[in-house]
């Protein structure tokens, strides 16, 4: 009776033992799971798919990160959580993009407390505590690009001038291609 399908939705406990034992197959269902709740969110604020896709992968590894890190408590339902980091940097996104033009449209799943939870820990998460190995690996001009982007908080516009891409277009694809490899790296890692 127990479904291994990858298309199942994992539990928050098999989630977690998932990436302390670097599981690809809870990590996958894991990406398929939750993905459509922050799709949504991204589109109804401003956002386009492959947004959401940048900052659903950035989310996950906030929450790779914090488990990895042996101080992660689940204080909410592991989704809430997901949900409320995503919003947390899709924000700091429309902020640097000065698209941010007031409430952004809200689910009522979470709560404040989740909120400040998520606050708290993602700008410390996103600066890559653990990530030094696979940044160190990636090579250039993606180390310089995402060290830009997610720890000097530079724009899409400044990198895209910086490194002489013809438009941000360009440059945000760059970044989206150096974030699929940086993730493919940290979850290689072993521990």
């Amino acid at each position: 009776m127990n479904s291994k399908s990858n298309s199942s939705v994992p539990t928050d406990s098999e989630v977690i033992l998932g990436i302390l034992n670097n599981s690809e197959v809870v990590l996958k269902r894991l990406y398929v799971a939750y993905f459509p709740m922050v799709l949504q969110l991204i589109i109804n604020n401003n956002g386009s798919s492959d947004d959401a896709k940048d900052i659903y992968q950035e989310a996950i590894i906030v929450l790779y990160n914090k488990v990895k890190s042996g101080d992660f408590e689940l204080s909410s339902k592991l989704k809430t959580y997901l949900y409320s980091v995503s919003r947390r940097l899709w924000l700091k996104r429309l902020a640097q993009l000065n698209r941010y033009s007031g409430d952004i449209k809200d689910f009522e799943e979470h709560s404040p407390a989740d909120e400040d939870e998520a606050e708290k820990h993602t700008d410390r998460d996103i600066q890559f505590g653990r990530m030094e190995n696979a940044l160190k690996l990636l090579g250039e001009p993606c180390k310089t690009i995402m060290e830009d982007f997610y720890i000097h908080n530079r724009s899409m516009q400044d990198i895209c001038e910086r490194f002489g891409y013809t438009n941000a277009d360009n440059a945000k694809t760059q970044k989206y291609k150096c974030l699929q490899r940086l993730k493919k790296l940290f979850f290689q890692q072993g521990n």
